[in-house]
Parts: structure tokens; C-alpha cells; sequence
């Protein structure tokens, strides 16, 4: 079996740790089906944090041992690439498969210039726009100066 580890990095705001909670039941109520295979790219799903909230990375690779997982896929809910995802969350994740012999781990890119990202950043910008100047929706794009009076 296939496990998805959603990590984040942790956080002493309660409502910063129960986004990555509920990207990973997210994750896990629709599985993206896997290329080429009959199957979802994953059968479960766990969250787990690099520092501050539990559970941790330690935490969450056992979770998904514990429920059938050989195979683990990791990905690092974080923006871009850093420290964070170059070493510290590899390093956690192969200090959790050596508890765990017979198991795999494979690291995802964090978010970064993902098309969805520009997509979700677009659309954040633009609802800040329209809570800020309701009205009509869009403006047509050329000279947005007023006219004469």
C-alpha cells in the first residue's frame, strides 16, 4: 500500500496546523488516481509536522506503517524549496523508515511556481480587490482613468 505524508512545518497558531490537517482529509476523501494504474496514486493519508505541533514526521510515517503503507509519499506543504525540504524533512523521513525496515519514502517539490499556485494567487488578490471596491466585477483593461464629468 501507498501512504501520502502532508507535512507542514508547524505552528504555535492552532488554525495554521488544522489547514495542513485538512488539506491532508482533503487529500484522503479524493485520491488522485495514479497514471497508467487502476488504482489511487494513494490508499491513506496522514498529516505530520516538521516542528512545534504533533503529529510529527516520526508520528505520521508510523500512522501509515501501522494502517498496511510500504511505500511513502511525502509532501512538504511548504511555498518553496529551503533548508526545510532539502534537509531537515529528508533527514526526519529516513530517520522514521530506519524504525521502520521494508518501507520507502519519496519527497515531492513544495508548492512553488506550481500553475495552481498562480492561479490560487490570482484569485486571492482579486477577492481582496472585490471586498475592497464592490461593484462591478471587472473593468475593461485599457485607460482606467476616469472621464470627464
Amino acid at each position: 500500500m501507498r501512504g501520502l505524508l502532508v507535512i507542514g512545518h508547524g505552528s504555535r497558531r492552532a488554525e495554521a496546523n488544522a489547514t495542513v490537517r485538512a488539506l491532508a482529509a482533503a487529500l484522503a476523501a479524493q485520491p488522485a488516481p495514479a497514471e497508467r494504474a487502476a488504482r489511487p496514486a494513494w490508499d491513506r493519508v496522514a498529516p505530520a509536522f516538521l516542528d512545534v505541533a504533533r503529529p510529527d514526521i516520526a508520528d505520521g510515517y508510523t500512522e501509515l506503517v501501522a494502517a498496511g503503507c510500504t511505500e511513502i509519499i511525502a509532501h512538504p506543504f511548504f511555498l518553496f524549496a529551503g533548508t526545510h525540504t532539502a534537509r531537515d524533512i529528508p533527514a526526519a523521513l529516513a530517520a522514521a523508515q530506519a524504525r521502520h525496515p521494508g518501507t520507502t519514502w519519496t519527497l515531492t517539490e513544495p508548492l512553488g511556481l506550481h500553475p495552481g499556485v498562480v492561479a490560487a494567487v490570482r484569485d486571492r488578490v482579486s477577492e481582496r480587490l472585490a471586498a475592497e471596491h464592490p461593484g462591478p466585477a471587472a473593468q475593461p483593461s485599457g485607460d482606467s482613468r476616469p472621464g470627464p464629468a
